[in-house]
């Protein structure tokens, strides 16, 4: 009598594992396509950038600050030393863990705040699809991530087609100071200016500026004329003046 045990097993096997597929070629579909919304608005070029397996991470990494190779090394961590029995399963959260920091940095330039990381870690395909179709702009302008002076983790690479963001590396130092004290060095003994070039004139001086006329003088007041003098009385005449008999 024909065993038939074994061959139901494959069989339920086998149909197990073609619903497996489709839901990992639904999932992958899905968050290709809201990936190239998300880089639609973040200016990416070139829309095949979103549907290329683990490279399309790499490009998230850069718009969140995070170096694209960083995403490689955890991804390629968790599918090759991720078959080791027993820790494997740790190195699979390597690139759920660089997702998130990116997450994190993308998230701040759509206007999302902290918090929406925990949605990412806990359905990331939903997170995704969100911040492809709502209202969110782009803006770059966030402050530097934590890690921006860090070698290993900031992004430092350009790609063209991929917008650098400004973001990515960290404050620029502030411009060279002297130290206290410092005095410039003289200049050598005997040192003269070049001459001006033959020919050359300086420019003529202005001339002054014109003085406002003198201010007219007022007519001097006529003099009064002296008042006459008054008559004098005539004089009495001398001796008597009776008639003599």
């Amino acid at each position: 009598m024909a065993d038939y045990s074994g061959a139901g097993a494959y069989a339920i096997l086998a149909v197990f594992g073609f619903f497996v597929f489709l839901f990992a070629a639904a999932a992958y579909v899905l968050t290709s396509w809201f990936l190239m919304k998300i880089f639609d608005k973040a200016g990416v070029q070139g829309k095949w950038r979103a549907w290329v397996p683990v490279y399309n991470f790499m490009v998230f990494g850069k718009l969140g600050d995070l170096s694209p190779w960083v995403m490689l090394i955890a991804w390629g961590a968790a599918i090759v030393l991720g078959q080791i029995p027993g820790v494997g399963w740790i190195l699979f959260l390597l690139p759920v863990a660089a997702g998130a920091m990116a997450a994190w940095r993308v998230g701040l330039k759509l206007q999302k705040d902290t918090p929406w990381v925990i949605l990412y870690v806990l359905v990331g395909i939903v997170w995704y699809g969100i911040n492809a179709f709502d209202q969110s702009r782009w803006n770059p302008n966030v402050a530097p991530a934590p890690w921006a002076t860090n070698a290993f983790f900031a992004d430092r690479t350009v790609w063209a087609g991929v917008p650098v963001q400004p973001s990515a590396g960290a404050v620029p130092p502030a411009g060279y100071q002297p130290p206290a004290g410092y005095q410039p060095p003289a200049p050598p003994a005997g040192y003269q200016p070049p001459a001006p070039p033959a020919g050359y004139q300086p420019p003529a001086t202005p001339p002054a500026a014109a003085q406002p006329p003198a201010s007219p003088q007022p007519p001097a007041s006529p003099e009064t004329p002296a008042s006459p003098e008054a008559p004098e009385p005539p004089a009495e005449a001398s001796g008597d003046d009776t008639p003599r008999v």
